[in-house]
């Protein structure tokens, strides 16, 4: 992994306690089917910020994967490996850590979690009455499954209905929903809360709870490493960069 040296914003250090955080998610360990990839962060919301894309490829999601999961809670990483290229994402989003040492008001402390998850359901997940309900708590149970303790938890759930019309028809009808979410970590070690966010992703993805936490990884293996090098600095707007190029459009199954 790439150490906190270079970059942007070089005459100004980044604060302590978003380098420790920023670390945290580096360590993270996620699903294997969990691709990761850097995103350039936003420029408003704080004065720093550290984003992610994610997505599960559609190989992963047999059809009517979708099926079980109504109900169904969401576990710790699984055994599979990931890949398959040129298979468009079953779902896909990304992961926003922001950092303000004001505390903005709301927020309950410096730290803010900001999330966005669409996937493509089967027909008929869309019409069912508690879908909002089951798809927050795909994101809840997975947090209590990683034991990562937050606050100020809140969002909207979407869904949405898409009818295709002549030569498009053979496209048939599909459902989509999106997930929108925030949350104020407790503590600086991040990487609990976003393997809880590659479950909520897989599970939305259509593939079954996982069961137990595999043991370590041997030296030089093991599940995907979050990309891109940690921020060492702030640019003119306040804002730690990251590379552009490696995020992922929300794809469809």
């Amino acid at each position: 992994m790439a150490s906190v040296t270079g970059g942007p914003g070089e005459g100004e250090e980044v604060p302590a306690g978003f380098r420790r955080a920023v670390e945290g998610l580096r360590a993270a360990r996620l699903r294997p089917e969990v691709e990761l990839s850097p995103l350039p962060p936003p420029r408003r919301p704080a004065p720093y910020s550290f984003a992610l894309a994610g997505a599960v490829g559609g190989q992963h999601a047999a059809p009517g994967a979708t099926a079980h999961l109504l109900g169904a809670p969401v576990g710790g990483p699984a055994e599979e490996g990931a890949g398959g290229a040129g298979v468009e994402d079953a779902a896909s989003g990304r992961f926003v850590l922001l950092y303000d040492p004001a505390e903005p008001e709301g927020w309950g402390g410096a730290f803010r979690v900001v999330t966005l998850t669409r996937a493509e359901l089967e027909p008929e997940m869309g019409g069912d009455p508690m879908l909002a309900e089951v798809g927050w708590s795909w994101l809840t149970d997975a947090l209590a499954a990683h034991r990562a303790p937050y606050g100020e938890l809140g969002g909207t759930i979407t869904r949405c209905f898409s009818h295709s019309f002549g030569e498009l028809s053979v496209r048939g009808a599909t459902t989509e929903i999106e997930i929108r979410a925030s949350w104020s970590p407790l503590g600086e070690d991040l990487s609990a809360h976003l393997a809880a966010w590659g479950d909520l992703l897989a599970i939305a993805a259509g593939l079954p709870p996982a069961g137990e936490v595999p043991p370590e990884p041997p030296e030089g293996g093991g599940g995907p490493a979050v990309p891109g090098p940690v921020p060492s600095g702030r640019g003119a707007t306040g804002v730690v960069r990251l590379p552009h190029g490696g995020g992922r459009r929300p794809g469809r199954r």
